[in-house]
């Protein structure tokens, strides 16, 4: 029998992930050549730039991106230490990260400059990148029972929804049971008030010889705005995934 903890994360998050170095120049170049609009999202998703890549330059490893046409904009894209950029290509969504952009010429016009990522996040239009959500990342999740308020742990999330655990096995499980009104409460980064369907459980054995109840749930009824906010916390998870993986914490 294993000794190891169950793995409450119910996705490989390798699936999203892009490491080959020539496939992460191939889609930055298809991006480059079909024209397609690169967003640059800083402080957190409160401001956005829409932009273009001038040039991929695997030679000295270098991603040249055109500047914003505000001096200001510009100044707090350099100044930010958590950049993320944003695009599609064949209506597939690439996302990448870096913590440091310099400003540059390329073509004798003035550009931002990054180092090529070691890796890209690639997503089909239908897919929800999915996060576990560490010990240490604490996200709770309050529903309205009968008997009153349940607050349960959550242990993953995606764009489409999450799971929970129901150590107490308090909760109905029935899928397509719905818990309305249910309060999620991402701490410095936000909350919402969504509905959660049951799309699933699956009974877990730990080591005390318990067992621990994990509860997949669909959102119901999310806004466009919840739904962003849902994916700068998915994109934070990750971000600090990335640097923990790099050695950078």
């Amino acid at each position: 029998m294993s000794t190891n903890q169950p793995e409450f994360g119910t996705e490989n998050q390798q699936l999203y992930q892009v490491h080959s170095r020539r496939e992460i120049l191939s889609l930055l170049r298809g991006i480059q050549d079909t024209h397609q609009l690169l967003s640059i999202i800083i402080n957190g998703g409160a401001e956005v730039i829409v932009t273009s890549i001038l040039e991929v330059d695997e030679k000295n490893n270098k991603l040249f991106i055109d500047q914003a046409p505000s001096a200001l904009l510009n100044q707090r894209v350099i100044e930010s230490d958590d950049i993320e950029f944003s695009s599609s290509l064949d209506k597939i969504r690439i996302t990448f990260f870096a913590s440091q952009v310099n400003t540059c010429t390329q073509a004798d016009r003035p550009a931002f400059c990054i180092d090529i990522p070691q890796v890209l996040i690639r997503l089909q239009r239908r897919e929800y990148f999915r996060v576990n959500i560490s010990s240490a990342q604490i996200v709770s999740c309050k529903l309205m029972l009968d008997t009153g308020i349940h607050i349960a742990q959550v242990v993953d999330i995606s764009g489409g929804g999450i799971a929970l655990l129901d150590e107490q096995h308090q909760l109905i499980t029935d899928v397509g049971y719905e818990y309305p009104n249910c309060h999620l409460d991402f701490g410095e980064h936000g909350s919402i008030h969504v509905t959660l369907q049951i799309r699933n459980s699956q009974d877990l054995s730990l080591n005390s010889g318990k067992t621990n109840r994990r509860i997949g749930c669909e959102f119901q009824g999310l806004t466009p705005s919840m739904l962003t906010l849902v994916q700068r916390f998915i994109m934070h998870l990750e971000r600090q995934r990335n640097a923990r993986m790099t050695g950078m914490v």
